[in-house]
């Protein structure tokens, strides 16, 4: 009987060191670049004019660049952390260190000038440190020129040339980006294959490149009457003339440009009523098209999903491009390897794109909180796919659940406030940041309510969108709509690797009417209960025990059935108990968390009776 109304009520709930936002400031920029493409040989040259605006109270006197390219080298940082790794991603290996010097990456700056003044500068790795020729004061504007080259490296981790599926260029983290300096101060972390962390800004950006090459990815392309590829209006006449195409696009309110190329792309373009153009970018190989086709409509649902359960996609367009080594998400756009079973090719682009909510509008760091961009979006697009591939799973995130678990066992779990550079291992950092931070938001819900939990997300999306929000900033939002404190949780949960543990102890006689029901914390994080109880006649009551730092409780989650809120539970305490004014003869069962949204690693102890 515990099973069925944990189905019914699954199948009803939402398919669902800090900063102080009244302070809060960011920076921005201005980026236009004009980049010239060699398609033989994988080599470009561009311009960089960047004008970046100081909103700081700080006096700047350094600023500094992300080469990303220059991680595809022998010796480079992601090249000696892969191979020193016990389980390094085999998209890596030890790959990057036999790249010839035709197939490597690289970034490099031949000038740089502030306000028209050159300026001193050092490249060391993947990160370009520029000495300002004038500090850059609060308030104040500072314009940066830039030259720069590059080449493509093979493909290895997420950019490349040529990658297995046949696709010309996945051009991502490709330019010199500014790094984002904010209340913590520069971040300026080397790439070595991890998460990402951006300024906002404006992007016009024009490629040059061969004129048999079709593009997608961030912004709205200017010129599509000189493009054509489908990109132009319906009787438009094409000025297709010479040997290149020049690709004029803007993307506005970003914080990455990504773009990718190929002569056999296919371009497909769906209207969502009431919302965004999608754009379907894929190789034209007859093995994937009738698939890429289908997946179309289910992007526009995964859309309407995700717009009603966050918020609004604020952007006017959406891509989703073949590229890159398997699935990321960049500013209005994502590139997915394309060659799937048809699940795999939407479950790929549901992930991808609820990232445009949490990382591309709600901008975490995800270097330091990686689990905040990856454990939501693992969230919501797990209950996305439940709905939108009518999977009908009463409990779709059992999965998440289970890999959290097995972390927890592992011996190699490290607390999630870890920098998604410095876990020791690749699986211990998959499991943190994807099913641990989905379990998080779910066992928030189990925690504050389903109902304040959906309020919650809707709460955060208006309140930090096109921000760069922090955990505390999220714990912050949720406590203002449910009334409940949880630094508590947020402690315990991100910044230990203290588990989940709560037993039945003891189901016993106290006197000839009543029954005493002693529980006990057995894992070192409190957590409030709900335990049901059974009776002989068929019928169920709950009793609620919230943990005395919540400084408030929850809604009864199941009015049907009747509830009891006893006193809090000092979460130093050990045990825990109170009496049922029912003789031990009329208990059939007792329970705790029959919805199974607490991530007790151990719930053999969770039960007594049938």
């Amino acid at each position: 009987m515990f099973k069925n109304i944990a189905i019914t009520f699954l199948f009803g709930i939402f398919i669902v060191s800090a900063q102080n936002n009244t302070s809060y400031w960011q920076q921005h920029v201005d980026y236009t670049m004009n980049v010239d493409m060699n398609v033989e040989n994988f080599q470009y040259s561009g311009t960089q004019e960047l004008v970046y605006t100081n909103n700081s109270p700080d006096v700047l006197d350094k600023v500094f660049y992300h080469l990303y390219f220059n991680a595809f080298q022998p010796g480079s940082e992601m090249d000696i952390r892969s191979i020193n790794m016990p389980d390094p991603d085999p998209r890596v290996l030890d790959k990057i260190g036999k790249l010839t010097p035709d197939e490597v990456g690289y970034l490099l700056v031949s000038s740089l000038t502030q306000n028209g003044k050159s300026v001193q500068y050092k490249i060391e790795g993947t990160i370009l440190e520029v000495a300002l020729d004038k500090p850059i004061e609060p308030g104040e504007k500072a314009t940066f020129s830039m030259k720069f080259d590059g080449q493509v490296p093979k493909q290895i981790r997420r950019s490349g040339r040529n990658n297995k599926e046949g696709v010309a260029l996945s051009m991502t983290q490709w330019y010199p980006k500014m790094a984002e300096y904010d209340f913590e101060g520069w971040h300026t972390s080397p790439y070595i294959a991890r998460e990402f962390h951006g300024v906002w800004g404006d992007f016009d950006v024009t490629i040059n490149i061969d004129k048999n090459y079709v593009l997608g990815g961030s912004g709205y392309l200017q010129n599509p009457q000189e493009i054509g590829y489908g990109y132009e209006k319906p009787g438009t006449k094409i000025k297709n003339k010479g040997k290149t195409l020049s690709w004029h696009f803007k993307a506005p309110n970003v914080h990455d440009f990504a773009w990718a190329a190929d002569p056999e792309y296919l371009h497909d373009v769906v209207q969502v009523p009431n919302g965004p153009t999608l754009h379907f970018l894929y190789k034209n190989n007859t093995d994937i098209i009738d698939k890429w086709k289908d997946l179309q409509p289910k992007t526009v649902e995964l859309m309407n999903y995700f717009s009603e359960k966050i918020g609004k996609y604020p952007y006017d367009q959406y891509s989703v491009i073949q590229g890159g080594d398997g699935g990321m998400e960049y500013a209005m756009c994502t590139l997915i390897t394309g060659e799937r079973s048809f699940g795999s090719l939407v479950g790929v682009t549901a992930h991808e794109m609820a990232h445009s909510w949490f990382q591309h509008i709600l901008a975490t760091n995800e270097s330091k909180h990686e689990w905040m961009d990856e454990g939501f979006t693992s969230y919501i697009s797990t209950l996305a796919m439940n709905e939108v591939m009518k999977q009908n799973n009463p409990n779709s995130l059992k999965g998440m659940y289970k890999n959290y678990f097995q972390l927890a066992i592992s011996g190699v779990e490290q607390p999630q406030t870890t920098h998604a550079d410095r876990y020791a291992h690749n699986s211990a950092y998959g499991a943190s940041a994807y099913s641990k931070g989905a379990v998080f938001l779910s066992q928030l819900g189990y925690i504050i309510g389903e109902e304040n939990l959906a309020k919650t997300l809707k709460q955060y999306f208006e309140t930090w969108k096109f921000k760069h929000p922090t955990p505390n900033d999220f714990k912050r939002v949720a406590e203002k709509v449910s009334g409940i404190q949880l630094d508590w949780y947020l402690t315990d949960w991100t910044q230990t690797t203290n588990w989940i543990d709560y037993g039945i102890k003891e189901v016993e006689e106290n006197g000839s009417n009543s029954t005493k029901i002693t529980l006990e914390r057995i894992g070192q994080m409190p957590m409030p209960i709900d335990l049901y109880v059974e009776y002989t006649d068929g019928s169920i009551e709950s009793f609620y025990m919230p943990i005395r730092m919540m400084r408030g409780e929850k809604e009864n989650q199941i009015p049907s059935i009747n509830r009891t809120v006893l006193s809090d539970w000092p979460w130093a305490d050990p045990t825990y108990t109170f009496e049922i004014a029912k003789p031990k003869s009329q208990i059939k069962a007792v329970a705790i968390d029959i919805m199974l949204l607490l991530a007790d690693v151990n719930p053999s102890n969770n039960s007594y009776g049938k």
